[in-house]
């Protein structure tokens, strides 16, 4: 992706509106640059974790397809749109697994996967998948140090604070692109630059959700520079982005190259509609950029 700035959606891809495979036909169809499916694997029936669920959002979460299975799908039928986990929940899944379903469908897309991580924010799913909420960054943190030892190692050993290998092993296939697919976490906490920094390839912040006091881009770059790490080099994808041309041309001279629009709701909707208005906002942000 040459361009100046790239589009696209993130879609809670559920039974009630087209499959993966449809909608990632009609994103690419209509130039788009991206598609990122969300997760959820269960949806625990508590007293506490019901309050996170209002009637239309349990039905979302719950009825929901896994993201690595809905994107091979995508891989199938496209040549050129990027694809992502918006975002992969690392809390709730084997890394052995992961490292290689994500290599197994970078190889399917020929190099155009990105993964979007996070580590949640209902306690009692993760605690069902054996994880500790409250060490949540940290194991998403060894989740990543493995994932990346097993696509770029011929033979790693690893023994760590949340995850153990007996003995040494190996894992192929490695990724299609070359290091592996870019790692991009999916957060807004005031802290979340310096993890960013620190063993990611770059970020996806929500607009105007970040906890921080400084612009997002100015404490990445500070962060980056603390850290001896390129700035240049990180990735920020920016989530829930605006859909004024004009305000997003205003983000792009912040900093901001990279936009991902939602739905106005993730259920019973035109999604073919969806995809069609952004790729007018594309068109736009052009039109705007070139007068």
């Amino acid at each position: 992706m040459n361009q100046l700035a790239n589009f696209g959606v993130c879609i809670f891809p559920t039974e009630h509106i087209l499959t993966p495979s449809k909608i990632a036909i009609i994103a690419e169809k209509n130039n788009l640059d991206y598609l990122f499916l969300a997760e959820n694997s269960h949806i625990p029936i508590t007293n506490t974790a019901k309050k996170y669920y209002s009637k239309e959002t349990f039905k979302l979460f719950g009825m929901m397809y896994d993201s690595i299975i809905s994107l091979s799908a995508c891989a199938a039928v496209t040549n050129r749109i990027k694809l992502g986990t918006g975002v992969c929940l690392l809390t709730e899944r084997d890394p052995i697994i992961t490292a290689k379903a994500i290599a197994t469908l970078d190889h399917l897309s020929k190099g155009r996967i990105l993964f979007g991580v996070a580590g949640g924010w209902i306690k009692e799913a993760m605690e069902n998948h054996g994880a500790c909420f409250q060490h949540r960054w940290a194991i998403v943190e060894e989740h990543i140090e493995l994932i990346k030892k097993l696509w770029t190692s011929e033979e790693i050993i690893h023994e760590g604070r949340f995850f153990k290998l007996h003995g040494q092993v190996k894992q192929y296939p490695k990724p299609y692109q070359k290091g592996g697919p870019p790692i991009l976490i999916g957060s807004n906490h005031k802290s979340v630059t310096e993890k960013v920094a620190r063993y990611a390839n770059g970020w996806m912040p929500i607009y105007n959700r970040y906890e921080g006091k400084s612009e997002p881009l100015l404490d990445l770059k500070d962060e980056c520079q603390k850290q001896s790490k390129s700035y240049q080099d990180m990735m920020t994808i920016l989530f829930d982005a605006p859909k004024n041309p004009s305000e997003l041309v205003s983000l792009f001279e912040l900093g901001y190259k990279n936009f991902v629009f939602f739905p106005a709701k993730q259920n019973d909707y035109n999604c073919k509609e969806f995809l069609e208005e952004t790729s007018d906002i594309k068109k736009n942000f052009f039109k705007l950029m070139n007068s």
